[in-house]
């Protein structure tokens, strides 16, 4: 196994290379098979609220960046027989093993499933994929825009006069993916505080990204969201809910959903209510948008920032990712943190008993068979 020992002071026994962790999940310890996506965001989360992180790489390929903090790097090749033997005494060692290869790929090279589990009985081994382990599609390449796509939700984001619009690889790889992946960790580690048995978590982002769309499957039902995108409350098409240019070429984005919140806008608009219908009639939104549109063309973002600040109308500023770091409500919850000076979001949530350590960047670093006993 070719790896770099980090000789700085503080790191765990036989690890060396960051100071032992602080969170909820302190004592908790992870394999990390390297990879893109929503494995590597699980393995932050995780290392984020405590564990300890050891991120398996191929040799040259390491890698650097927020999305890796906290974790210790080992380089090893799978395809060498003492590198994956070692590798295989990692994962003895671990209560949990996180991988998002095609299904199979582990198999192939010993260290699927049954094999782990039967060195290892209490792992949790968390495969993170697009498709899943089953199905069609399982061995098929794709990404994030793929994966919505199939799901229905990529069909309904954007306007009626234009193509869909990705939401980044938000609404897959990690809302979809990592997060449903974490949360399967975290149930699985407490069930086996029971039963003292692991199990295998089948994470796929076709599965996660529907759940967050849960409300429009309850709306589609009951008749009240449209299958027609950019005819429906929550997809910009209300004028109540959209953004708006401003005249300086920034935008504000405007959440006026109750009939309070549009009352306490059109007042600050200085727009009389009569003049615009009511709230809920579409027949009058096209109307209700140019007046809206023609008013906060009107001023520059920051004056109405000024305007809207401390009121209850849902009118903020949409800022750019530069810029949130210095809005005062993000700084006063401590959003972002600088590590290795690179600003970055910080852990979240916040814990009141076992906060999170603050992040520290990736560290070369190897670990011996015998550096420390299984956590659990």
């Amino acid at each position: 196994m070719n790896v770099v020992s980090d000789t700085s002071s503080g790191g765990n026994e036989g690890c060396g290379s960051i100071p032992a962790p602080a969170g909820p999940l302190a004592g908790i310890s992870v394999v990390e098979l390297a990879g893109m996506g929503p494995g590597p965001h699980t393995a932050m989360l995780l290392a984020d609220l405590g564990a300890e992180v050891l991120r398996v790489h191929r040799p040259g390929r390491g890698g650097s960046g927020a999305q890796l903090r906290g974790r210790t790097l080992i380089a090893a090749d799978l395809k060498n027989a003492d590198d994956l033997d070692r590798v295989r005494e990692l994962i003895d060692r671990a209560d949990v093993l996180i991988e998002g290869f095609r299904p199979g790929v582990t198999e192939r090279i010993g260290l699927g499933p049954d094999e782990c589990l039967h060195r290892n009985p209490g792992l949790i081994y968390t495969r993170v994929t697009g498709w899943g382990q089953t199905g069609p599609r399982a061995r098929q390449a794709g990404h994030d825009i793929n994966y919505l796509g199939l799901t229905g939700l990529l069909h309904a984001m954007g306007t009626a006069d234009r193509p869909p619009t990705p939401p980044l690889n938000l609404v897959g790889d990690y809302g979809g993916g990592s997060m449903f992946a974490a949360l399967g960790i975290l149930a699985a580690l407490i069930e086996r505080q029971g039963s003292g048995r692991g199990q295998v978590i089948d994470a796929a982002i076709v599965n996660g990204a529907p759940m967050l769309g849960h409300v429009l499957w309850s709306m589609l039902g009951d008749g009240r969201w449209s299958d027609q995108r950019g005819t429906n409350i929550f997809d910009g098409s209300a004028p109540f809910y959209c953004t708006y240019e401003c005249a300086d070429g920034g935008y504000v984005a405007v959440g006026a959903l109750e009939p309070e919140f549009f009352a306490e806008m059109l007042r600050l608009l200085e727009i009389d209510p009569g003049t615009l219908g009511a709230q809920r009639d579409k027949a009058g939104w096209p109307e209700m948008r140019r007046v809206l549109a023609e008013t906060f063309r009107q001023r520059p973002r920051d004056d109405w920032s000024r305007v809207f600040d401390g009121s209850d109308a849902c009118v903020t500023p949409v800022l750019t990712v530069a810029e949130a770091a210095e809005d005062a409500q993000l700084k006063a919850r401590n959003v972002f943190v600088e590590v290795d000076g690179v600003r970055q979001p910080a852990p979240a949530p916040l814990f009141s008993r076992t906060p999170a350590s603050e992040p520290v960047p990736a560290r070369d670093g190897s670990l011996t068979p015998t550096s420390r006993p299984p956590s659990r």
